[in-house]
């Protein structure tokens, strides 16, 4: 819908925050709040959805755009905390709170503000309310930021634990705790055969893990 000054004021204001814990560092604080970020980020995302600002398609844009504050948060993160400190934890903690915010607030949100129901590409999942990926013009560009989203978050793990002792058993818990992404990933690129591409991926991600990874025992083993 058209905005008026004040929505735009609003909008830019929630935005200014989130500028501010993006760029949280520069105020030299020594202060780890850099991650709110991620939450934050969902605060701007969230009213340009309630506000219907790009109608017919708001619910798809308000999501792109959050994945794109997300990959700003990220490629933050990559570049000036974990490849000077090698911390991947809070970075991962704040990004998989957010993410379950997010899924609290698309179920609570339309309940609060009824006509987001009927917003055209939404669709109901259970008690959430979620964008339809494959009935919009959008769906490209929601599956390329998905993916790079994806790349941001696997890759600093997969170096955190490389050559780091990680038993066997370990190796298959961590495959099966990504089973469940890596089948929301392949369900977005191919939703008619995503338990193939998903159980193909599980495969490769576990080979990964024992390449890169040592059990700890290697120096005890005698032939």
């Amino acid at each position: 819908m058209p905005m008026d000054i004040t929505s735009i004021i609003v909008l830019a204001t929630l935005v200014l925050v989130f500028i501010v814990f993006l760029f949280f560092d520069i105020f030299g604080r020594e202060e780890r709040y850099r991650y709110l970020a991620y939450i934050v980020a969902l605060i701007p995302v969230n009213y340009i959805w309630a506000i219907d600002l790009f109608s017919p398609n708001t619910i798809m844009m308000a999501y792109i755009i959050l994945f794109v504050l997300w990959i700003l948060c990220l490629l933050r993160d990559t570049l000036f905390v974990y490849r000077k400190t090698k911390e991947y934890d809070d970075i991962f903690l704040f990004f998989v709170l957010a993410v379950i915010i997010q899924v609290i607030v698309s179920g609570v949100l339309p309940e609060l503000w009824t006509p987001l129901k009927a917003l055209e590409d939404t669709i109901q999942v259970l008690y959430f309310y979620l964008p339809f990926i494959f009935a919009s013009d959008y769906t490209i560009y929601f599956q390329v930021l998905v993916t790079v989203l994806g790349l941001f978050l696997v890759i600093p793990m997969l170096l955190d634990i490389k050559n780091e002792p990680v038993p066997f058993p370990w190796i298959v818990i961590l495959t099966l705790i990504f089973l469940g992404p890596i089948l929301l990933f392949s369900f977005i690129w191919w939703p008619d055969g995503f338990w193939v591409l998903g159980l193909l991926l599980s495969v490769l991600l576990f080979i990964l893990l024992l390449a890169i990874t040592r059990s700890g025992k290697e120096s005890s083993v005698s032939w």
